[in-house]
């Protein structure tokens, strides 16, 4: 960790991190400058369970190190992936106080919301692990440090829950740049609304893209024209072959102002009541009704597109369904037992933002434990 880096990309750095980090850090650093180091250990944590993520942080800690020439302990607590509670700590930092003050706010900004959002991907793969997932936040991001945070998240919280729960979890994510993290070359994805829009027809865009991509498997939008039924049998009726290979999807994304193609409420209920009755008779909240029995893609929806398809002889097309799968949603989704193959979803990121902060703290200052009254539970146990 001590390679000595050229002194003008130490300089950039370093103006980077200074008008970067909170200004009391930096006039700190001052301050320490003038009256003396001292070597502190910092107690990383959150005050609220997370799925461990802490591969972005280290690296750039690490970088960092050898960037700046200095020389620090990094200790984690916990191993990638580790369902860790709230307040416990996540990961000593040993150092020069005056070489680590100003990068706390740098270094707690890629592990807070990272460590969030895998534990929600987490819950979502366990509440419906026999179902495929895939990442489709990118356009929620605020650009492409937090997408590539989002999308190592989902990819730690995916394999978690393979880990305990045999999950299929995340196969892959909608960009190029971050698909390493699910272990692909490229992006997954075929077609956008705006692709049906272009055509004319849904069909007409399912055969633009069979004849672009000759040989890909196509999953195509079937709400464009809320002819969901319609569209799918006839995607399915003019490619025969794929349908029978299980080379097309049908991608149910409607949104949630009106129900899919021949459902109601009575029907919708009907519908339920025919697959899971002992399900809709359970007490439910507003919204979980809604997901099962009202507009957009509830249960419901799911289970009548898959009886449409296996009536009509294509019971090898898969149904992928996006639109709001949240992890609470994917809960109900599993209690109900919904026919659903894969789920496109940006909904793991954070809902609430607040709940994603991560904290540090200094609990030594030159080998004797200090630490802020009330953050006692931050002091090693050992010491």
């Amino acid at each position: 960790m001590n390679n000595q880096k050229p002194t003008e990309d130490r300089s950039a750095v370093d103006i980077a991190i200074a008008d970067h980090t909170d200004q009391y850090f930096n006039k700190t650093k001052k301050v320490i400058g003038e009256f003396g180091d001292k070597t502190v250990t910092y107690a990383v944590f959150m005050r609220r369970p997370v799925i461990f993520c802490p591969k972005l942080m280290l690296d750039w800690l690490q970088d960092i190190c050898e960037l700046r020439g200095h020389s620090f302990q990094i200790e984690p607590c916990f191993e990638e992936g580790d369902w860790v509670g709230a307040g416990e700590p996540l990961v000593y930092i040993t150092g020069s106080f005056h070489n680590l003050v100003d990068l706390e706010t740098l270094y707690l900004q890629k592990l807070g919301s990272a460590s969030v959002a895998a534990y929600n991907a987490y819950t979502m793969c366990s509440h419906l692990p026999h179902v495929r997932f895939l990442a489709m936040d990118a356009r929620h991001c605020a650009g492409a440090e937090m997408a590539e945070m989002m999308a190592y998240a989902a990819s730690v919280g995916s394999q978690a829950a393979q880990k305990e729960h045999g999950a299929l979890g995340f196969i892959g994510n909608a960009n190029n740049a971050t698909a390493h993290y699910f272990g692909n070359q490229k992006g997954l994805g075929t077609m956008p609304h705006a692709l049906i829009g272009y055509a004319g027809s849904t069909l007409r865009a399912a055969e633009m893209f069979v004849e672009s991509f000759p040989g890909d498997p196509l999953t195509v939008l079937v709400d464009y024209y809320g002819k969901e039924i319609t569209d799918s049998l006839a995607v399915c009726q003019r490619f025969p072959e794929m349908a029978a290979d299980g080379l097309i999807s049908v991608r149910m994304d409607t949104h949630g102002g009106r129900f899919i193609e021949g459902l109601d409420p009575a029907s919708s209920y009907a519908v339920l009541e025919r697959h899971m009755p002992r399900g809709i008779r359970q007490y439910r909240s507003e919204q979980e009704l809604k997901w099962l029995v009202g507009t957009g893609v509830s249960a419901a929806a799911i289970y009548s597109m898959r009886e449409e398809l296996d009536k009509a002889g294509f019971d090898k097309v898969k149904i992928v369904a996006s639109s709001g799968f949240s992890h609470d949603k994917c809960k109900i989704m599993g209690s109900i037992k919904a026919p659903i193959d894969v789920i496109g979803t940006g909904s793991f990121l954070p809902d609430a933002w607040s709940e994603t902060y991560a904290t540090a703290d200094i609990i030594s200052y030159d080998g004797e434990p200090s630490v802020k009254l009330g953050r006692e539970f931050l002091l090693r146990k050992d010491k």
